[in-house]
């Protein structure tokens, strides 16, 4: 699925400022589709175009309503000079260690609901879907009875990569079950994943027996590579040869990708606006491993970066090709914006919505393997209160800029949405909120992005 090559009738022109395609499809005189992911502005720069020119287009569209992930980064700095203010262990290095990592199942299901809300529906159920992949990940690497004892409860012991794949596969299936009665048979999607979400939550707790499983038994080793998922890390030498080695990949990236775009006539950021990202990106990177390399520990030694860090952004850099650099991707904001023109010229919008499904289902699942090794111990209270997530999965991804309309949206949406709720519920618990309150504030953010969010589509739909 090249994102070079269009189907017939089609021409797309990738923006520069994200990456995110807009596509303009004609099948005929009067059939014409445009899904604008990115602004205009940006795409009717010269190719040439100076850094002054970048920016004043980018300011244009944020005062014309469409100011993207600005809201949410102002969000988080507001976020750290309050709480900073009220306790001054927010900014320590072991408080973010751990809201990086115990953030990470919020922020996994926040890019999971970001495919099907760009297609302008919802799913519930991708939090009983985490904790269905958690529990049957869990229940794989369990050792085998021995055979002389004929009262010993019988494990799989599948080896941990394979226990992966299969809890993978299933999740995957849940999607695509649940993507077919949505695209196929024009169920609503709010039913159907709710329907799921009840459903997975009884399958989940028939396959814990009842009863509890853990993975924190350090005399095997498949459970002990779970195990290490979520609390396992790397030396701090080794954090920083991995850093160096990203960067080094990062910078080749984007000046490959720019460089390319010149080259083929098309809209590309000046040489300076690049360098200036792959700094910001590099200056971000050395936070996070400084503050890694830290020693956490009230006793002893902890310290490194958790294995967790590295999953998590192989999951964003995966899903970013995906969405935004692929022809999928390209159908997926068509389809949010347009359907109906989407489906005119050619694009098959019952393939493209089932696999959004299992694409979500997908990430969940990996969410799920996370949440088993952070939790050690799968219970069945542990899977009701998965419920609890996909709201906070919906908050993570509004917040974080994605349109509960469709059309508009990132992966890297859901990390940002998924630091700020995490921000919220750890600066308030440091100063002693009540969990109640603590609820309340979410609850109003979320609607403040909900409100951004209509209050800029209007906009766009007046500029139109």
């Amino acid at each position: 699925m090249s994102a070079e090559h269009p189907v017939a009738g089609t021409t797309a022109t990738t923006a520069p400022d994200d990456g995110v395609s807009e596509l303009a499809v004609t099948s005929g005189p009067q059939d014409s589709l445009e899904a604008t992911a990115a602004p205009g502005d940006l795409l009717a720069l010269p190719t040439d175009a100076s850094l002054s020119q970048y920016i004043g287009a980018w300011a244009k569209r944020v005062r014309s309503g469409d100011s993207g992930v600005l809201p949410v980064i102002v969000g988080l700095i507001v976020i750290v000079i309050i709480f900073q203010t009220q306790s001054s262990v927010f900014l320590s290095a072991a408080n973010l260690t751990n809201l990086l990592t115990q953030g990470a199942p919020f922020v996994m299901l926040g890019m999971a609901e970001v495919f099907v809300l760009l297609l302008g529906e919802i799913d519930l159920s991708v939090g009983l879907v985490m904790g269905l992949g958690a529990v049957v990940v869990a229940e794989l690497v369990q050792p085998g009875a021995p055979a002389s004892c004929a009262l010993c409860t019988h494990g799989f012991a599948l080896p941990w990569w394979l226990a992966i794949i299969v809890a993978l596969l299933i999740c995957a299936a849940v999607g695509a079950v649940q993507g077919t009665m949505v695209a196929r048979l024009k169920m609503p999607s709010f039913i159907v994943t709710l329907g799921g979400l009840l459903v997975l939550e009884g399958a989940a707790i028939i396959v814990l027996h009842g009863g509890a499983v853990s993975i924190g038994n350090s005399l095997y080793n498949n459970q002990q590579v779970l195990y290490d998922l979520f609390w396992g890390k790397f030396s701090p030498i080794v954090s920083w040869i991995l850093f160096a080695v990203v960067m080094v990949a990062t910078a080749v990236y984007f000046l490959y990708r720019d460089t390319g775009r010149r080259r083929r006539g098309l809209v590309a950021p000046p040489l300076s606006l690049t360098v200036a990202k792959i700094v910001l990106v590099a200056a971000a990177g050395i936070v996070v491993i400084a503050l890694c390399n830290v020693n956490r520990a009230h006793a002893g030694v902890i310290e490194g970066l958790p294995y967790l860090i590295p999953i998590v952004l192989v999951v964003l850099f995966l899903s970013t090709i995906l969405l935004q650099r692929t022809r999928f991707g390209r159908y997926v904001y068509a389809i949010g914006g347009n359907p109906e023109a989407a489906r005119r010229a050619g694009v098959s919008l019952a393939g493209i919505r089932t696999w959004s499904f299992v694409l979500a289902a997908l990430v969940s699942g990996v969410a799920g393997i996370l949440f088993a090794s952070w939790q050690v111990s799968v219970t069945t209270n542990i899977i009701k209160s998965a419920n609890s997530y996909v709201l906070l999965a919906i908050a993570a991804a509004v917040i974080g800029g994605t349109s509960l309309f469709g059309g508009r949206g990132r992966t890297i949406h859901g990390i940002l949405g998924g630091l700020m709720i995490g921000g919220i519920y750890n600066g308030l618990y440091l100063i002693g909120v009540a969990s109640e309150w603590i609820d309340i504030v979410v609850a109003l953010v979320l609607l403040a992005a909900g409100t951004i969010d209509v209050l800029s589509r209007r906009g766009a739909q007046r500029r139109a």
